[in-house]
């Protein structure tokens, strides 16, 4: 049974006693023990000066306990994975923890005293505030997002959760970081736009390229019709002649540059740097252009800005031509009067090309945009200018795979000004002189025999009529196991023009299964593919070269003069 404590009176009457008892026994004066009252009392002091020691020893382990527990709440306070923060009334910071020190950027000594808006970024500032208004004005727990500006220069976004104390004037709030999360969250959210972006971008595309296939395909198909069914003069069959073969050309720039595209995509280009004349290239590109901008009265100009001892450089010369045609061509397009003047000059390792325009301008908004896919600026369906929309992605790419960049500068209505750089890199050789074969005359030789293997009749027809003039034998073969036979029948045919994509057998079997009894035959390759691989694979297969379709006749010419020559 626990013992009662003692009364106060009764406490102090003992503790007195005690006093009086220790003054005597230190005056030597004796203590009677025949007193009446002395004995009990030194019994009971005796007792309570037990207790005094039991209680003594419950306070110090008491004491104990609560500096563990003390130690071990500072421990969770300041080791929490989430910030604990206390603010006064007037937002000041009263006690903080470390996680708050590493979120703040800064230590406590300098934290304490200090207001915690101050931390609080200028845009989320009135969301503090009103946070801050609210937790000390309802007494209820309120929570927010803020960002926070730390010391070291770094924003963090944290979720705050605050409520008032029930004793004093202050608050308590809990910070938990979430930078992470709300960096996941803006790429989510941008990752979503982007493929909303390519989503729209994708259905203006396929609206535009129905739009600019048919358009030349009506070309093609009407006049082509007209041909066959009117009695038509010479002066006028050549003008639809030339009609169709204009929508020809248009349909087939579309194409190609769908196909630059998607082997920029596939990373299946490659950069071929060779010895490039590049004052030559320039003005090869005002020559080709020359008569077109005359067509619709521009003046047309250029400027080399390399002598004729360093004009030779190392670049890849068919990425150089690309972009100069791209440029100009989209200049004369736009521009309905004045000039374009194009050309290029040297700055320290770089030859910077420009192309100027008198054209309409682009919009600000629109300068960075022209340069991604698919864009003219706009992806209205009635637009005033026909083309896929690629050429400057497609530009853009190859000046970045040459380690340069390019830039546009505009002003609405007064023109445009189109700028390229690539590393300059001169060649010590001494200029070339190059002669094409299409130059020269081709001769015809009655003893060729040429064979055409192709399972689509227009384009055997086509072949033929182009050479028809080298008055060679021509024989026909519509599958690869025809054009076998016909080899094995004929083995002093020379050529072989093998289409690749036929039935039953494609041309590599063929050509694979030609090889094995006519190693001396020349087999060129022909492919509506015109992929960088269907090369690669041709001259594997056993081909000798390689021709892309639609067939460029003077290119045909080229080959077959460079091998049977």
């Amino acid at each position: 049974m626990k013992k009662q404590k003692r009364p106060l009176k009764e406490t102090y009457k003992l503790n007195k006693t005690k006093e009086i008892l220790q003054i005597e026994k230190n005056e030597g004066a004796e203590v009677s023990p025949s007193e009446p009252n002395t004995h009990k009392l030194i019994q009971e002091l005796k007792v309570y000066q037990i207790e005094l020691e039991m209680q003594n020893e419950e306070l110090k382990l008491a004491k104990e306990k609560e500096e563990v527990a003390k130690k071990k709440y500072i421990e969770l306070y300041d080791f929490a994975p989430s910030g604990y923060l206390t603010l006064s009334n007037k937002g000041k910071i009263i006690d903080l923890n470390i996680s708050t020190e590493n979120l703040l950027g800064k230590n406590r000594t300098s934290l304490i005293n200090s207001s915690f808006g101050f931390f609080v970024s200028s845009d989320a500032r009135t969301v503090y505030n009103n946070f801050l208004q609210d937790v000390f004005s309802t007494n209820l727990k309120q929570a927010c997002e803020l960002k926070l500006a730390g010391g070291d220069d770094s924003m963090r976004y944290v979720l705050v959760n605050g409520i008032t104390s029930n004793v004093e004037e202050k608050c308590m709030l809990t910070l938990v970081d979430i930078t992470k999360l709300k960096f996941t969250e803006d790429e989510l959210i941008k990752a979503r736009e982007k493929a909303e972006e390519a989503n729209r971008l994708k259905s203006a595309f396929l609206a535009n390229m129905s739009h600019e296939i048919r358009t030349p395909m009506n070309g093609i198909l009407g006049f082509s019709e007209l041909l066959k069914t009117l009695t038509l003069t010479g002066e006028k069959q050549r003008e639809f002649i030339d009609i169709i073969q204009k929508s020809g050309v248009r349909m087939l720039n579309i194409i190609n540059d769908i196909i630059s595209i998607s082997k920029i995509d596939s990373q299946q280009i490659e950069v071929l740097v060779s010895n490039t004349n590049i004052n030559e290239q320039v003005e090869y590109i005002y020559h080709f252009f020359k008569l077109e901008a005359e067509q619709k009265k521009l003046d047309i100009s250029f400027k080399n800005g390399l002598n004729s001892d360093n004009e030779l450089i190392r670049t890849d010369r068919e990425k150089i031509y690309a972009l100069l045609t791209n440029l100009v061509k989209n200049a004369i397009k736009f521009t309905k009067t004045g000039s374009i003047e194009f050309g290029y000059e040297k700055k320290g390792d770089f030859l910077e090309f420009y192309v100027k325009d008198t054209g309409p301008g682009i919009r600000d908004e629109y300068k960075e945009i022209i340069f991604e896919r698919f864009r003219q600026g706009n992806e209205l369906l009635s637009r005033e200018y026909e083309g896929s929309g690629l050429g400057l992605a497609i530009s853009k790419a190859y000046v970045e795979m040459l380690g340069g960049k390019i830039w546009v500068k505009s002003k609405l209505g007064q023109g445009s000004t189109f700028r390229f750089t690539i590393p300059y890199h001169k060649c010590n050789k001494k200029k070339e002189l190059i002669q094409t074969v299409s130059e020269e005359k081709i001769r015809p030789n009655k003893k060729w025999k040429i064979l055409i293997v192709d399972d689509d009749e227009p384009s055997r027809i086509l072949l033929n009529m182009m050479i028809k003039p080298l008055e060679g034998k021509i024989f026909q073969a519509t599958s690869g196991h025809e054009a076998i036979k016909v080899c094995r029948h004929n083995p002093g045919i020379n050529l072989v023009l093998m289409d690749i994509r036929m039935k039953t057998m494609d041309g590599y079997e063929a050509t694979r299964q030609i090889r094995k009894f006519n190693k001396e035959v020349v087999i060129i390759a022909q492919t509506a593919f015109a992929l960088p691989d269907d090369r690669e694979m041709a001259i594997q297969a056993g081909c000798n070269s390689y021709i892309s379709k639609p067939t460029n006749r003077m290119d045909l010419m080229d080959l077959i003069h460079q091998y049977l020559r």
